[in-house]
């Protein structure tokens, strides 16, 4: 099976819902809060099917219910046509595994909404290619009073222990080569997106910059807008949120799942395509 054409399947729908449905957009078919909420309630009972059939009293065993509420759980599945009766046990239906599956998916990216907090209130309103699923299990390092470098040195302990990286940034990536001792360029191979004016900083301030181009250790594009910091390393690709007033890094969020690297090559390749190389 191709999942990288799944993968791109299911990011192209998600953005082109997002896309064409206005806030304000009422669809023909709307379900009921009631019903929404009555889903939810009786999520345990889906989740449970999933793993297969299960008579009543497995499943008054297996929630820790009582058999008056587990007689009207899966009365409640089957009027909805979500569970059936096969020789006794209750299964899933077809629409009810689809049910059961979209469940634990929404709970899965509240939860994860809930963790990458920090990051989603720093990075730009407009980050269309986002897609939290693939962060739901991320390392989240956040800046604190006692110790606003944590996301800094997050990162750069991620680096040292790569070989190669890429990435893009509203800012330089903190600072390169301070931050690993002038090793940047010279221990691994480095591709960069920066905005120009970033650029031009790095130029005046950066000994190793102009000679890392020269010598192929690095290579550098511009771009005119970049909506936060994407860092590929070589086992984990993580995300940077910045303050917009002080430009410190107030988040960093870094994973090592396949889909978020699927993602993130797609994201920096996009980015890439839409970019200015820089010659020496």
């Amino acid at each position: 099976m191709d999942r990288s054409h799944i993968f791109d399947e299911l990011v192209r729908s998600s953005l082109e819902l997002w896309q064409t449905e206005e806030p304000g957009d009422e669809p023909d078919e709307r379900i009921e809060t009631d019903e929404l909420v009555a889903i939810v309630r009786h999520g345990p009972l889906l989740e449970a099917l999933m793993g297969g059939p299960l008579d009543r009293r497995d499943v008054e065993e297996r929630l820790g219910i009582s058999r008056a509420t587990s007689h009207r759980f899966t009365r409640w599945l089957e009027d909805r046509g979500f569970a059936e009766r096969r020789d006794g046990p209750f299964a899933l239906t077809g629409e009810g595994q689809i049910v059961a599956e979209e469940l634990r998916r929404f709970e899965r990216n509240v939860r994860a909404a809930r963790r990458l907090a920090p990051l989603l209130d720093s990075i730009c309103p407009d980050h269309q290619e986002f897609v939290v699923e693939p962060f739901a299990d991320a390392v989240v390092t956040t800046a604190t009073p006692d110790d606003p470098y944590r996301p800094v040195t997050r990162f750069l302990s991620l680096l040292r222990e790569s070989r190669s990286f890429r990435g893009f940034n509203t800012t330089h990536m903190v600072p390169p080569l301070s931050g690993l001792d002038g090793r940047l360029f010279a221990d691994r191979d480095v591709e960069l997106i920066y905005l120009p004016d970033v650029v031009e900083t790095l130029r005046a301030t950066d000994e190793d910059f102009d000679a890392a181009l020269e010598a192929g250790r690095l290579t550098l594009h511009t771009r005119e807008a970049l909506p936060y910091g994407l860092a590929v390393f070589d086992d984990r690709v993580g995300i940077g949120g910045y303050d917009e007033e002080t430009g410190a890094m107030r988040v960093f969020v870094d994973t090592d799942a396949a889909i978020a690297r699927e993602w993130a090559e797609r994201v920096y390749a996009a980015y890439r395509a839409d970019s200015e190389p820089l010659v020496a």
